[in-house]
Parts: C-alpha cells; sequence; structure tokens
C-alpha cells in the first residue's frame, strides 16, 4: 500500500536520503523545499517536488488539502548552531514558526505520525553521554527552537491525539551535504577548502569531540519511524557510538582526499559545547539497530563524492542581525 509522505528539506542532505529511502519502500513522496540550503539535483525524479518554504503558511495549507498528506517527515531547518546567537529572528521564524505551520496542518488533516528531527544540542552541556532523560538545557538559540517544537509536538499528542516521533541527531555527514556553507558540516567545509587549495580551519584547539555519523546510519531509520507505532510519542537519540575530536575528523578528510599534510589554520575557539555525545540504548532496543559505518569508511564515501561533484563557493550569510561577539572569519566581507 502507497501512503502519501511529506518530506521538508527533502532536497537537502538528510531530507534527500529520507526521501529515497521512502521511495525505496513504495511510498509517495512529496518534497517541500525553498532550496535555500539544499539543491534541486538532490531530489530523486520520482518524488513531487514542490518549491516553497514551511515558513509560508498559506502554501503549507495547500499542500496538505491537495496532496491529502498521511505522514509527515520535517527535516527543513537552517541547521547553524553557532551562527544562530547572531540569527536569532531568522532561526527562530525558519526553525520554529515553520514547524508550527506543519504541526497545525498536520493536525487538521489528521496526519497519522509527525516525524521531527530535532538535535542534541537540546541537551546544552550536559553530563555525557547525553541520554533522553536528560532536562534539556540548550545553550544556543538553535537547540532553544528545536526543543520548543519537541514540547509543542507534545502538547499537540496530548490535545489533539497527533502522533510523533522525535529522532536528535548529531554531526551527520555524508554524500549531498552541502559542502559550500561555511557555517555548518565540518567535514564537507574541510573538504571544499581542500579542494580550492585553502588550509583546513578548526576554531580552537580541536580537541572538542563530536559523534561524527554517517548518513547510512540514519536515513533508513528514520524513515521506518512513521510505520512503527511501537515508537510512536518517543524521543530518541541517533548517531555514532564512538567521539571524535575535530582534529581527528580533520586528518580523517585528509587521508580520504589523499592530501595527508595538508595545512590547518587554527583561528580563535569559538563559545560552543566542547564535547557532545549521547548514548543510543534506547535506539538500539527499539529498532534492532546499530551503527555500521566507522569514520573512515563513511569519509571515504563521502570524499569520492565530493571530488567528483567538485568544490562550491562559500556564501556569506547576509542577514546576520547581531555583530557583536561574532567570530571575525565569519564576518560579511565588504
Amino acid at each position: 500500500m502507497k501512503n502519501k509522505t511529506l518530506v521538508t528539506g527533502g532536497a537537502g542532505f538528510i531530507g534527500s536520503h529520507v526521501a529515497d529511502e521512502l521511495l525505496a519502500a513504495g511510498h509517495e513522496v512529496v518534497v517541500l523545499d525553498d532550496l535555500s540550503g539544499g539543491f534541486r539535483e538532490n531530489v530523486n525524479p520520482a518524488c513531487r517536488f514542490i518549491k516553497g518554504s514551511v515558513t509560508d503558511e498559506k502554501l503549507v495549507k495547500s499542500v496538505f488539502s491537495e496532496h491529502k498528506i498521511e505522514y509527515v517527515y520535517h527535516l527543513a531547518a537552517y541547521a547553524a548552531e553557532g551562527l544562530s546567537h547572531f540569527i536569532r529572528k531568522f532561526n527562530y521564524e525558519n526553525n520554529l514558526i515553520g514547524s508550527v505551520n506543519l504541526i497545525n496542518a498536520s493536525v487538521n488533516h489528521g496526519v497519522k505520525c509527525f516525524v521531527f528531527t530535532s538535535s542534541i544540542a537540546v541537551y546544552g552541556e550536559n553530563q555525557l553521554p547525553m541520554t533522553e532523560d536528560m532536562v534539556p538545557q540548550p545553550e544556543d538559540p538553535y537547540g532553544v527552537a528545536k526543543l520548543a517544537v519537541e514540547q509543542d509536538l507534545k502538547a499537540a499528542k496530548r490535545m489533539f491525539g497527533l502522533n510523533y516521533v522525535i529522532f536528535r541527531p548529531h554531526n551527520v555527514y555524508g554524500e549531498r551535504q552541502n559542502i559550500g556553507d561555511r557555517y555548518r558540516n565540518v567535514a564537507g567545509i574541510f573538504m571544499n577548502q581542500i579542494m580550492q587549495g585553502k588550509p583546513l580551519s578548526i576554531f580552537g584547539d580541536g580537541l572538542q569531540t563530536r559523534a561524527f555519523t554517517y548518513i547510512k546510519d540514519v536515513a533508513p531509520l528514520i524513515a521506518a519511524s512513521a510505520f512503527k507505532p511501537e515508537v510512536y510519542n518517543q524521543v530518541f537519540n541517533i548517531g555514532s557510538d564512538k567521539a571524535s575530536t575535530v582534529n581527528e575528523m580533520a586528518a580523517a578528510v585528509c587521508r580520504a582526499m589523499e592530501v595527508p599534510d595538508h595545512k590547518v589554520n587554527h583561528l580563535p575557539a569559538r563559545k560552543e559545547v566542547v564535547h557532545a555525545f549521547s548514548s543510543h540504548e534506547k535506539l538500539k532496543k527499539a529498532f534492532g539497530y546499530s551503527p555500521k559505518y566507522p569514520l573512515a569508511e563513511g569519509v571515504t564515501a563521502m570524499a569520492n563524492w565530493a571530488r567528483a561533484t567538485g568544490s562550491k563557493a562559500s556564501a556569506d550569510f547576509e542577514n546576520i542581525e547581531i555583530l557583536k561577539n561574532l567570530p571575525p572569519s565569519w564576518a560579511i566581507k565588504s
């Protein structure tokens, strides 16, 4: 039986992979994406593509009415944690208000399940590893917005019976990532810098730890979740079990790009959570799955794709709202 699914952000990185998984499982897929961070070529031709933003309430309503959406996968977001301090209004309009538009439409059209990709940014600087039963204490506006959407979904379940599944992924990398975005996606930034003959930019000493996660360890579970009622109305961390330093990621990228002695430029440290990785025991019990792709294998696959695709120009974010304490390397070039 074909189910009618909506994937927001389906021209982006994780969203396009989730859309592919849904198509492979035999579902109909509608993709809504404004192409601000994604690319039209990422969208599988078998999808029905609609260019537009989740912040456009009128468009969102029409998508649900016209396509009789049954399941929603909400992956559209501007996921730049560090930059979110300086684009607060933009962050909340896109990552919170846009989500509310989708939740309203889902309630009004009787959606069976709403799958939301949140982030481990909701945890903040908590004890490690981060577990789903911890009290979230986000430290940046991006994490605040993600947590607000989680809370709104829980309220919509209590009031209207809207089922949801929330995933908190972290530091996902892989093919189709926007390597031209200089504010996020460190593996892609490194690969793009290498192809442009520039030194790798590392904030601080590079000893920050993250559990870098290959896309193929994430997309299949997200896609399957809406059709597993036993996981409804729960929150799951999802990602790699092994934390690595940014320096280790840089070294892995250099090996995969066959430039082991590439120059590294250490920039002033940013104010950010230093160590962030989570437990996945709950996910493993619910889905019977453990991560399969070690860092070297995932980075090599991404590097092969990046070299075949070529470098991309790194655009400035034009609407910085606060300049105070903005890292100098992020300042808009005149």
